[in-house]
């Protein structure tokens, strides 16, 4: 007999212990889908330069570069454009653009940018001819 009420008290214990884990899971799980909902997504729209690329919608996920050559997120084939003439990059919540040496320079809102500068949303980014929107969505 007592045998079988030991029986019982460890499947009970056991039973608990997975309730425990479980409810702990959950809230943890709940915590992390809660926090990517108040994250907003920052994107890059081509609104002005060739057709081939006006329409381009690109999610920032990580460093995105924009440039001349092929290797590039961004491919703009124009010779006033550098290989690798501009960078965004995220920095926590923010987003930042980077001239990367051009000759030409990189412009935010008509302003030449001569070192990282954070942006907002609907700022305008000129690479060469082609405008960049930003939207923080």
């Amino acid at each position: 007999m007592i045998d079988f009420v030991l029986l019982i008290a460890r499947l009970l214990f056991v039973a608990l212990l997975y309730l425990f884990l479980f409810a702990i899971m959950r809230t943890g799980i709940g915590m992390v889908q809660g926090s990517r909902k108040k994250d907003r997504a920052w994107k890059l729209v081509v609104e002005k330069g060739p057709k081939e690329l006006r329409g381009v919608n690109i999610a920032v996920n990580g460093p995105v570069i924009v440039g001349r050559s092929p290797g590039a997120d961004i491919v703009i084939g124009a010779g006033f454009v550098s290989g690798r003439h501009a960078r965004f990059q995220l920095m926590g919540q923010n987003l930042f653009v980077e001239d990367l040496g051009s000759k030409n320079g990189t412009a935010v809102n008509s302003q030449l940018i001569a070192a990282p500068t954070a942006l907002k949303d609907k700022d305008v980014v000129n690479v060469g001819d082609v405008a960049i929107r930003i939207r923080h969505a």
